[in-house]
């Protein structure tokens, strides 16, 4: 340990700088840490205010998108009515008919956002095959659209013979969909065809509706114990030598195409209604958080300039003191 010499002062212990007994014990650095910590949460409400403005204008675009889009469907889903009627007539819909072989058509969107049509189309098409399974019945899926098939792909996906997507991708006409009921009557084997689908009845309202499409064979069967009008063929000559099995195999086939076009058209319409429906709810839910998150700002605003005007009252009257 190192001496002190009789002319040696000993080392300061504290700073030779004068002691304001005015001054803040908080030092600097600590006051602009306070000052950063409200400037910081003013600035995280403001970025969260500026986000949900953000996501209120494309609610508000994707609803008049889909506004757009509902003009352009309806009308030709509307007409599309027409063309399934004379069919129903004719060979009737039994949808309690008893077959070994049911294939259940789901028609579903492709895009979310819209609603649970989706989920209800499911949740029908699984009642259905548990309806009609059994140790001597065999039930199969047809799907239609992304969304149904990400969910029945869960549980169904040994029961799902075919999956068809992005079936709107181009506007839809009766040529698209008789290509794709071709394709479904070559790859399944059936006795009963039955379409789920959501049937267009308002923009915030829509049905979901089941159609039966039988077999030439079950048809015949149903027609001999009474069931339709199909009897009435028996009584008009048929010309160009076909026999009955081979017209009843040709309306069969045109009757699925034509219902698969109107089921399909319909869907969309709901789609698309749905989707407004939900996208107005969202924008109104964006407006209402807006209005909260204002209010907190406001407040912590007031409360930050508040504390500093304390501060400087504070300051002042202890310089004067």
């Amino acid at each position: 340990m190192a001496s002190l010499g009789r002319g040696d002062s000993p080392a300061p212990l504290i700073s030779p700088q004068p002691i304001n007994p005015h001054r803040s014990s908080i030092s600097p650095a600590e006051d602009q840490a306070f000052l950063g910590v409200r400037s910081i949460s003013t600035q995280i409400v403001r970025n969260r205010m500026k986000s949900v403005r953000n996501i209120q204008k494309i609610t508000k675009a994707m609803k008049m998108v889909a506004a757009s889009k509902l003009r352009a469907i309806q009308t030709r889903a509307e007409n599309s009515r027409g063309l399934w009627q004379p069919f129903t007539a004719l060979l009737g819909d039994t949808p309690s008919v008893d077959v070994k072989k049911n294939v259940i058509v789901t028609i579903s969107s492709d895009k979310g956002l819209c609603g649970g049509i989706n989920s209800t189309s499911v949740k029908i098409s699984r009642a259905l095959h548990k309806l009609n399974s059994g140790p001597d019945k065999e039930s199969k899926y047809v799907v239609l659209g992304e969304k149904a098939k990400a969910q029945l792909l869960r549980d169904s996906k040994k029961d799902i013979e075919l999956c068809l997507t992005e079936l709107q991708k181009n506007p839809l006409n009766y040529t698209q969909v008789s290509v794709i009921a071709d394709d479904v009557l070559k790859n399944v084997e059936y006795d009963a065809l039955r379409i789920v689908f959501n049937k267009f009845q308002s923009v915030v309202s829509f049905l979901p509706t089941t159609a039966t499409v039988l077999s030439p064979e079950v048809v015949e069967r149903e027609a001999e114990s009474g069931g339709g009008k199909l009897g009435e063929l028996d009584n008009y000559e048929i010309e160009g030598g076909e026999t009955k099995s081979e017209v009843l195999q040709n309306l069969t086939e045109f009757q699925f195409s034509c219902v698969m076009f109107n089921a399909v058209l319909e869907n969309a319409c709901s789609e698309q209604g749905a989707r407004m429906s939900a996208m107005d709810s969202s924008s109104r839910n964006a407006g209402d958080m807006l209005d909260r998150l204002t209010l907190t700002y406001n407040r912590t605003r007031q409360a930050s300039i508040t504390t500093e005007l304390i501060e400087i009252i504070s300051g002042a009257s202890a310089l004067e003191g």
